[in-house]
């Protein structure tokens, strides 16, 4: 994996968690996936490259946002108001909405929301 994820951990439900990815180079769209217990790739979340433009799921809109600092070559995602089925381990990819891991990924950092 070329890219580290960190800030993962155990949450309780209406809590909040801030997801970092590090190691991005720039002029690369930027994707947050996450991948249930038992389940498939879910797509959460793109940024593009300058980071103007991003882009959401339906089921974290409004509570989680994507954003980069291209100086620090990182890319964040701030979980907000975290539900039970957000549990999942998070990983970064490049690439603009892809659902499944590219070549370029890390090796995730894992979010648990529990009461």
């Amino acid at each position: 994996a070329q890219l580290a994820e960190s800030g993962g951990g155990l949450v309780q439900p209406g809590g909040s968690l801030s997801l970092t990815c590090a190691g991005v180079a720039s002029g690369f769209d930027m994707t947050w996936l996450r991948q249930a217990p038992g389940k498939g790739f879910e797509w959460v979340s793109s940024i593009d490259h300058t980071g103007r433009f991003t882009s959401y799921a339906d089921s974290v809109k409004g509570r989680f946002t994507i954003s980069r600092d291209n100086a620090q070559n990182t890319v964040h995602l701030q979980l907000n108001n975290l539900k039970l089925d957000d549990t999942a381990m998070y990983v970064c990819t490049e690439g603009w909405k892809v659902d499944v891991p590219q070549s370029v990924r890390g090796q995730g950092t894992r979010v648990t929301v529990s009461s």
